[in-house]
């Protein structure tokens, strides 16, 4: 099948199918006994899955939920999704974030076999550690309890896992402006055994931690803000999933998947790229700046 005969796949379909996957896959279900239970084909199942229907009828999406045992309020946040327009640019605000394990941007990442990240200000979550990400948490969400705080820390760090398991690590390129190093988060000691940490990070094989400096400017004229990239494995069939563009802000979050847009914060990776030191220079700079903090 060509591109162009590719049935349209936009995020909130894909999150649905990643969430009745999951679902699913929790409940013991195999695709095969799903589609059996549902009176629908296998194939049908799998397409939903894969965010590949074009419109997925709310009557399923309940079935589906009582199925797999799911409670009513999971139910409707599905069937949210299965209602959002078909469009290639999607906006999900941060006052209406979906359910532990629902979040989209975690599918996403969960199941990317390339990252590239560009961050002016802060150390991507990826690279953070503990102290450094408590510091960041606490002022996010103040009327949280330390436990709660607690909790999500420790979720942040076990994304981190992605970039150092055995099997099939995902590769990762994260470039980085010098003034991340010099922002201090938490105290001079967090930033010191944060920076250390980066430095490391980037000597394993399928890490890349690159330095933007101050002389560079603004590389291409783009006066660039954080974003992700990611792109998906080819699966069993050949299938493989459209490449998303990730960027938030402090009241949301913004997903593009149109090629044009894609390929244009390509074109500006690029350009931050080539401006940006080596690894080894850019190792360098991370472990000098983090004995300055150690003085």
């Amino acid at each position: 099948m060509g591109k162009d005969d590719q049935p349209g796949s936009t995020l909130p379909r894909r999150q649905l199918g990643r969430a009745l996957r999951e679902a699913r896959e929790g409940a013991g279900f195999t695709l095969e006994r799903a589609a059996q239970l549902m009176e629908m084909g296998k194939t049908s199942v799998g397409r939903i899955e894969k965010g590949q229907n074009d419109k997925i009828r709310l009557r399923d999406v309940d079935a589906f939920g009582e199925l797999y045992g799911l409670d009513a309020a999971q139910i409707e946040e599905l069937k949210a999704l299965a209602q959002q327009s078909a469009t290639k640019s999607w906006w999900q605000s941060s006052r209406h974030l979906l359910l532990p394990g629902y979040n989209t941007y975690l599918g996403l990442e969960a199941g990317a076999s390339n990252l590239h990240f560009y961050q002016p200000l802060v150390m991507p979550g990826l690279l953070q550690v503990k102290d450094y990400a408590t510091a960041i948490e606490g002022p996010i969400f103040p009327a949280e309890t330390a436990a709660d705080i607690e909790r999500r820390v420790i979720l942040r760090l076990q994304r981190s896992s992605i970039l150092t398991r055995h099997y099939s690590p995902v590769r990762s390129e994260f470039i980085l402006h010098q003034s991340v190093l010099h922002t201090i988060v938490g105290s001079p000691r967090t930033m010191g055994i944060q920076l250390r940490h980066a430095a490391d990070m980037g000597t394993r094989e399928n890490v890349t931690v690159r330095i933007l400096p101050y002389s560079a400017g603004h590389p291409g004229h783009h006066v660039a803000t954080p974003y992700i990239v990611l792109d998906f494995p080819r699966d069993a069939r050949g299938y493989v999933e459209p490449s998303v563009v990730y960027t938030e802000s402090i009241i949301g979050r913004m997903f593009f998947e149109d090629d044009a847009d894609v390929n244009q914060f390509r074109a500006v990776h690029e350009s931050l790229r080539a401006a940006a030191l080596e690894e080894q220079a850019s190792r360098d700079l991370l472990r000098k700046t983090a004995r300055s903090y150690e003085q």
